[in-house]
């Protein structure tokens, strides 16, 4: 993985996460080991890959250009890989073609390299921040940006929750513009249903959210926007603020912004939930989640990617009665992307897995692997058993690198952890990416299949498997 000289200046351009400069389609993939027969779809994964970059030392990880990568799985065959830029304005500027036409929020369009999904027959790449989704075909084509048939009152979000019960998609949307977050829900119809406007102070990150079978939960937290960062040039005006209060809200699904509950708690930043639920008759809620102490603290200078705080797996449990919270440590290693069996959203779940990252914490750590050194902290994914505290950890080559682990159930009604976690994994050796698919029964042991890519794909974010449509 050799760095050009635009890469030197930011480590977030070099080594595993330096982006891909070509659109590939490759067929008929390389297969070590057997796929099982049920996978029959696409494992999809979003994740920054800039096309040009104008300015290397000030860019920053989150900002960069989406492009998913994708592979088809059929008949225990790998049919092809794709990987393809979403077509944002900029992208599409810079490719030589014409942007696509269609809806804007407040003239926004940001890259969306965050998250892929699909919902009520569409393909949808996700931001937050005020932008729209993008709509992609089914061989990872753009189509142009989503607003939900014309029924999104605003911007999007990163992450969204699918209700197992009743198929609707679930979301929180902020922008730096407006005075509240939004609480959103879309029907099976993919039309816009519900949208509850909650005011916040200080322009928060919320970058992700939990719900559960009556609430949903808000993670109001000390990172905001700052005007101040904005005026000076940064791509990602973002920062720590150490005057704001931690606070989680508690919002019946059905409820208005005067009945959302604030919390008091620690301050602390959280990307990611794990999944949450209710016990004691909906006294009392469960949450389990990845923890940050601090974040984005610009008093430490420039603000590239996630700073050296490690991230730990803790288990909130929020009293309704008593109005408090009782946070615990479930692990102290610091892991992120954490997931579950996607039929358990919203409900009591006994397994989750995440990705294991080195001590040093995130960014310094994976900045490392360009000069090795793994092998002491075992990049590796982990699976977790919270009823027993158990833990398994699967481990890969000490100078590879692993992306977020995702759960495939082996039939609609198996067991909680009958099934695969397929992830894209960096083979240095072949200096190229395989996808692993891993028995989830048996985490520890060889991979069931690894699928090998023609290429690299760098350091992301999120993806999901798409079942085939019958």
């Amino acid at each position: 993985m050799k760095d050009g000289p635009e890469n030197q200046a930011n480590p977030y351009l070099s080594g595993i996460f330096a982006p891909v400069r070509e659109e590939v389609t490759a067929h008929g993939l390389e297969v070590t080991g057997r796929i099982p027969d049920a996978l029959n779809g696409r494992y999809l994964r979003n994740g920054p890959n800039p096309l040009g970059v104008d300015d290397p030392a000030a860019h920053h990880w989150f900002t960069g250009d989406g492009m998913v990568h994708g592979v088809r799985l059929r008949d225990g065959r790998a049919e092809w890989y794709r990987n393809r830029w979403v077509r944002s304005d900029k992208v599409a500027e810079r490719l030589g073609e014409k942007p696509f036409n269609g809806p804007r929020h407040q003239d926004m369009d940001f890259g969306a390299n965050t998250h892929i999904l699909r919902f009520a027959g569409r393909n949808l790449a996700t931001v937050e921040g005020g932008s729209l989704p993008y709509e992609l075909d089914d061989e990872l084509n753009t189509l142009g940006p989503y607003d939900f048939q014309g029924t999104l009152p605003g911007g999007f979000a990163a992450h969204t929750v699918v209700d197992p019960v009743n198929g609707e998609l679930h979301a929180v949307a902020y922008c730096w513009t407006y005075p509240y977050v939004q609480y959103l829900v879309a029907g099976v119809d993919g039309r816009i249903k519900r949208h509850v406007d909650i005011p916040v102070e200080g322009s928060p990150m919320m970058h992700d959210f939990s719900l559960t079978e009556r609430y949903v939960l808000l993670y109001d937290l000390p990172v905001g926007f700052s005007m101040e960062a904005a005026t000076a040039g940064s791509t990602f005006p973002y920062g720590w603020d150490d005057r704001k209060q931690a606070r989680i809200g508690v919002l019946p699904r059905d409820g208005g912004a005067e009945d959302v509950r604030w919390l008091d708690i620690d301050p602390c930043f959280v990307f990611h939930p794990m999944n949450a639920y209710e016990t004691d008759g909906g006294q009392r809620i469960v949450v389990d989640l990845v923890r940050y102490e601090k974040i984005f603290d610009r008093s430490r200078g420039g603000v590239q990617g996630p700073d050296d705080c490690p991230p730990r797996l803790e288990r909130w449990t929020i009293d309704l009665a008593a109005g408090r919270v009782r946070t615990e440590t479930l692990d102290d290693r610091p892991i992120e992307f954490p997931r579950v069996d996607p039929r358990r959203a919203t409900g009591q779940h006994r397994f989750g897995y995440g990705v294991l990252e080195p001590r040093e914490g995130f960014a310094a750590a994976r900045h490392a692997l360009q000069e090795g050194g793994y092998e002491q902290a075992g990049i590796g994914l982990i699976k977790y058993d919270l009823t027993s505290g158990g833990a398994e950890i699967h481990r890969f080559h000490p100078d590879g690198d692993v992306g977020e682990g995702v759960f495939v159930p082996a039939s609609p009604d198996a067991a909680e952890d009958d099934g695969w976690v397929l992830a894209y994994a960096f083979d240095p050796d072949r200096q190229a990416t395989d996808l692993v698919v891993l028995a989830a029964g048996d985490f520890t042991a060889e991979p069931v299949a690894r699928i090998h890519l023609p290429v690299r794909v760098p350091t992301g974010f999120h993806g999901n498997w798409i079942p085939a449509e019958a």
